[in-house]
C-alpha cells in the first residue's frame, strides 16, 4: 500500500492519478482509499484540515495525486431573494450546519429535519447528486486569513 503524506494544497504539479472523494472522506486526516487507477492507498495527513477540488497529494516515494470531489446526495436549496437567503443562512447557521454557498442558493447534505426547515423559511428544495464543497469556517485559516480588531468573548 502506497502511503500519502503530504498536502500540496492548489499545486500546478501535474498528477499522476486521482483520488475521487466524499466530502466526509475529504475531512479526515487518516483512511485507507484506492486511486481512481486502483492504487491502493494509505492517507496519514496533517488533521483539521479539509481536502479541496484540485488538492494535489504527494505519497512518500514522490507521486502525486489529485483530489476531486465525488457527486454525492445534496439538497440545493434555492431563494427567492436576498431577504429569504439571508434569513435561510442565518437560521441553519446558528444550528451549525455545514452549508456550500452559491448566488441565491445553498446546499446541505440530505437531512428530513434541516429540509423541513429550509421550506418553512421559504426556500425551494432540489433533491440531487452534486460534488459538496461547503464553506471552511470562519475561524479556519486554511483558505483564507484575515486580520480583525474585535475579541471572541460572549
Amino acid at each position: 500500500m502506497l502511503r500519502i503524506t503530504h498536502n500540496l494544497g492548489q499545486s500546478a504539479r501535474p498528477a499522476e492519478d486521482r483520488l475521487t472523494l466524499t466530502f466526509e472522506v475529504r475531512q479526515k486526516g487518516r483512511f485507507k482509499t484506492v486511486s481512481d487507477n486502483g492504487t491502493e492507498l494509505g492517507v496519514f495527513l496533517e488533521r483539521g484540515q479539509v481536502l479541496a477540488q484540485g488538492d494535489k497529494l504527494s505519497s512518500e516515494c514522490g507521486r502525486i495525486f489529485e483530489v476531486v470531489a465525488r457527486p454525492e446526495p445534496v439538497i440545493t436549496a434555492h431563494a427567492s431573494g436576498w431577504p429569504t437567503f439571508a434569513r435561510a443562512c442565518y437560521h441553519l447557521g446558528n444550528r451549525h450546519v455545514t452549508l456550500q454557498l452559491g448566488e441565491c442558493w445553498l446546499r446541505f447534505q440530505p437531512d428530513h429535519v434541516l429540509e423541513h426547515l429550509a421550506v418553512h423559511l421559504g426556500l425551494r428544495l432540489e433533491a440531487g447528486e452534486a460534488s459538496f464543497h461547503p464553506e471552511s469556517g470562519a475561524y479556519q485559516g486554511h483558505q483564507h486569513e484575515h486580520s480583525h480588531g474585535h475579541d471572541h468573548d460572549h
